[in-house]
């Protein structure tokens, strides 16, 4: 069944509405099919572009929807609960962006940012490196200033990126100098710049629609009005758009989570065993009621979190507090329907395994599940030292 939601306005509930039948006409006929021949749904992107769902919590001067965060996520997580490639691929797109919006020019946010909020772009995000995953201050890939400043070149590569080959531009990160963590910048890449080469697509266990592979950037040029932000300030804005990043995360995984439980009790209801459905035994309606107890826990905790944001106060915290808790409760669920299916739940024929492999990634990505714990802590030590 659909999640119980409270909206703040009747705009915002016409958005669920709206995703919820895009979903439900668009999406979900479309899944399993996708996820097994591991195609890149373009088309997809370019539909939800064209509904206003890939610019939500943009402001609406520059093409965006200007819907808060506390709408944002929860259409994400509407996304989610049917097709979790799509979801990861909208929060990935959010991503890419937030540097523009919050540290562009205001040339910038006329002249890129605003075909970015169109809808008929898709953006990917290049921050880690194969040796730089956790650890992204040591990164080595490095842009070089042109004899007359009027340009950059990029060299070096990028691991775990998704939509490569697929996104219209690159949000990327280089070392613009040996200073460590303040020799950091941030460009707009155009994906038609010449030196950019794709790897083949990661083999991963889940999330076969959504494609990742490395990237190499080979003596790349880039033009100097694609910097963002003043040089060598690139970490603090890569790590300002994870908090939010982080937050898209979350939303992804509780949609991941309902899903699975909507399956789960659906099948519990409708399976019979020795003459009543399997849900009629107490232990498994109790399996069932703490499936839904972690659920609604992810989906308060990324609220919360969103409202923070919202309010323009402190979301860091928050923010991993809401990525812990969501995916780790993605993972425990998942694999709670597995078991509630049975041996039917370990076959393709129902999504239940793909949903468990799925939710293994979330606890990686955006920051490993012992980052955030690592987050959480130095921000309490600090708070209360």
């Amino acid at each position: 069944m659909p999640a119980q939601r409270l909206m703040p306005d009747d705009d915002a509930q016409d958005l669920i509405d709206l995703t919820r039948a895009i979903c439900a006409e668009r999406l979900a006929p479309r899944v399993d099919a996708a996820e097994a021949a591991h195609e890149f749904p373009k088309d997809t992107f370019a539909l939800l572009g064209r509904s206003g769902l890939l610019s939500l919590p943009y402001p609406e001067e520059h093409g965006g929807m200007g819907q808060p965060y506390e709408v944002y996520l929860q259409v994400v997580e509407e996304i989610a609960s049917v097709w979790m490639s799509v979801a990861v691929g909208v929060s990935v797109h959010s991503l890419t962006m937030f540097p523009l919006d919050r540290f562009g020019t205001d040339e910038q946010k006329r002249t890129l940012l605003e075909p970015m909020l169109g809808g008929d772009q898709l953006g990917a995000y290049c921050l880690s490196e194969l040796r730089a995953g956790s650890d992204v201050a040591s990164m080595t890939t490095r842009a070089t200033p042109s004899a007359d400043g009027s340009s950059w070149r990029i060299k070096g590569s990028k691991a775990w990126i998704s939509h490569a080959g697929h996104a219209d531009y690159y949000t990327t990160f280089a070392r613009t100098s040996d200073d460590g963590g303040r020799g950091i910048s941030c460009f707009i890449v155009p994906a038609d710049a010449d030196g950019l080469v794709f790897a083949e697509p990661e083999r991963k266990m889940g999330l076969h629609c959504d494609t990742v592979s490395q990237i190499h950037f080979e003596d790349v040029e880039v033009s100097g009005d694609r910097l963002v932000g003043a040089v060598g300030q690139g970490l603090p804005i890569a790590l300002a758009a994870l908090d939010s990043g982080r937050l898209g995360i979350a939303a992804a995984a509780t949609g991941l989570a309902q899903g699975a439980l909507d399956l789960a009790v659906s099948y519990a209801k409708d399976r019979v065993q020795f003459g009543r459905p399997i849900a009629d035994n107490q232990g498994l309606a109790f399996l069932l009621a703490d499936m839904e107890a972690a659920v609604m826990s992810a989906r308060a905790t990324y609220l919360h979190a969103a409202r923070l944001k919202d309010a323009g106060r402190p979301v860091g915290r928050a923010a991993s507090v809401a990525k812990l808790i969501a995916t780790d409760a993605a993972m425990r669920v998942t694999t709670d329907a597995v078991q509630v299916l049975g041996g039917a739940g370990y076959t393709t024929d129902f999504p239940a395994e793909r949903y468990m492999r799925e939710a293994k990634v979330t606890q990686i990505f955006e920051g490993t599940n012992q980052i955030q714990r690592l987050v959480i802590s130095r921000d309490l030590l600090k708070e209360t030292s």
